[in-house]
């Protein structure tokens, strides 16, 4: 990065990189975890995951909500200079400083299953869905704003790796073409040929 650029990661991007391994994580679990008797028998564990599964959905969806918009209403202009981190580095940087954190977590969900069955595993994959949610949210108001919104990679290394923590001070912002991600995250589908 030269004449004083920064490197930027998609906040919509780094939100939706946990989705899927805690979304599958969970998934696995809770069928792992599902023919164990437990100590509430099978029919209250799965009932107890379902409550579990909508509520940590709408948690994690519903979260911080008041500090992303606050945050991408103050969002500057990127730079000239600044450089665009791709989606999949984004992901893969993600995934890599948070995988002994999903590992936990899986087995957390799977000795669980010795209390209730298949609970710990929804609760899991209800995490996951919450942030596909949430990056969803931040897709549309990305549409809505014709801006993508962007922060800085340095605020979200050293464990740091929440996009509306208390290192992030700004977000960036850019035109909606920009990048290798759509709106919400998501991989850009390529045009067509006709």
């Amino acid at each position: 990065m030269t004449r004083g650029g920064q490197g930027l990661a998609r906040v919509a991007v780094v939100v939706r990189a946990g989705a899927a391994p805690l979304w599958w994580l969970g998934v696995l679990a809770a069928g792992i975890g599902l023919p164990a008797p437990g100590l509430t028998g099978r029919r209250i564990g799965v009932l107890a995951g379902a409550a579990l599964f909508v509520l940590a959905a709408a948690a994690v969806a519903g979260g911080r909500r008041k500090r992303y918009a606050a945050l991408a209403a103050a969002a500057s202009k990127a730079g000239r200079h600044d450089v665009l981190q791709d989606r999949a580095v984004t992901v893969r940087n993600w995934r890599r400083g948070h995988r002994w954190w999903l590992l936990l977590a899986f087995l957390a969900a799977l000795g669980s299953a010795f209390a209730a069955p298949a609970a710990g595993g929804m609760l899991l994959a209800g995490c996951g869905v919450g942030l596909w949610l949430k990056s969803a949210w931040l897709g549309r108001r990305e549409q809505a704003g014709e801006a993508l919104l962007w922060v800085r990679v340095d605020w979200l290394r050293d464990g740091a790796a929440h996009p509306a923590g208390k290192r992030v001070k700004a977000y960036r912002s850019t035109g909606i073409a920009a990048g290798d991600a759509a709106p919400g995250g998501a991989r850009r589908k390529s045009p067509t040929l006709v």
